[in-house]
């Protein structure tokens, strides 16, 4: 049997929550095979990052030579990059490859609002890698700090997403995770603005959130879906993770990948 397939290239997160972890069962969930590339080893829980190993760039790219020259995917989603040199590397693996689809989030800003990266990175990340995407899916920090704007309304994300996508000239979906009025996602194509409807579901256990979304966008997008159906559904599922309301951990615990054990056929449509 031939499956779609999802190439993740990020971090791992030894607590399960986030990064590769969280990106293999997303993918998996949705019906996908998902393989991987390591970008950084991080020692993690839910109350904090306690160390971070990074992969160094000429394995980064032997891992990428090895994915794409036996299973090649279906779709790519890229996640925690940890230095300018490994994004020049996944970068120039990509331009070899040419994958069909996509699919970066900019691990740029924490939930707490903490930069996450130096602005060597930030540039390197801009001038590499979002020419490359698809979709970059940032959080309103995030898109914050890549446009200069102040972003606490409609009107503002509408606005933040033409300014990106004029300097990028990719899709964006810009997530309203940070707001507290609506939980509406928006997609901007360039020829159309979508606005994602979201259920905002009371659960401080929402660690590795961005992952999962942005994973499950790539799982939909190597399944054929349109790129606003690929993200609604995305949506649809995160939502459904953060309903379970899965405590584990004592800090800022992670989502039910499996939505607390139903194994049903929405996850394979």
């Amino acid at each position: 049997m031939k499956k779609k397939t999802v190439l993740t290239i990020a971090g791992s997160d030894s607590s399960g929550g986030a990064g590769i972890q969280a990106d293999i069962k997303a993918i998996t969930m949705n019906g996908v095979y998902a393989s991987s590339v390591i970008t950084a080893l991080t020692a993690q829980n839910t109350t904090g990052v306690y160390g971070i190993l990074e992969t160094p760039a000429d394995f980064i790219a032997a891992q990428m030579d090895a994915v794409f020259s036996d299973i090649f995917p279906d779709a790519v989603k890229i996640g925690m990059l940890p230095s300018p040199e490994a994004m020049e590397c996944v970068a120039a693996k990509l331009r070899q490859y040419k994958p069909e689809h996509i699919v970066l989030d900019p691990v740029m800003v924490s939930t707490s609002g903490h930069r996450l990266m130096e602005p060597e990175a930030e540039e390197t990340l801009k001038a590499e890698l979002f020419p490359l995407a698809e979709l970059i899916t940032p959080n309103i920090p995030e898109a914050e700090v890549l446009t200069g704007l102040l972003i606490n309304d409609d009107s503002s994300m509408e606005h933040a997403c033409r300014e990106l996508f004029a300097r990028f000239h990719c899709a964006i979906l810009l997530k309203s995770g940070h707001r507290t009025d609506h939980a509406n996602d928006l997609l901007y194509t360039g020829d159309e603005t979508l606005w994602i409807k979201g259920e905002r579901i009371d659960n401080p256990n929402s660690h590795g959130t961005g992952c999962t979304l942005s994973s499950t966008i790539a799982a939909n997008l190597a399944k054929g879906y349109s790129l606003g159906d690929a993200v609604a559904k995305a949506k649809e599922y995160l939502t459904e993770a953060l309903r379970v309301n899965l405590d584990l951990g004592n800090g800022h615990g992670p989502v039910d990948h499996a939505l607390g054990g139903q194994h049903t056929s929405y996850f394979y449509n």
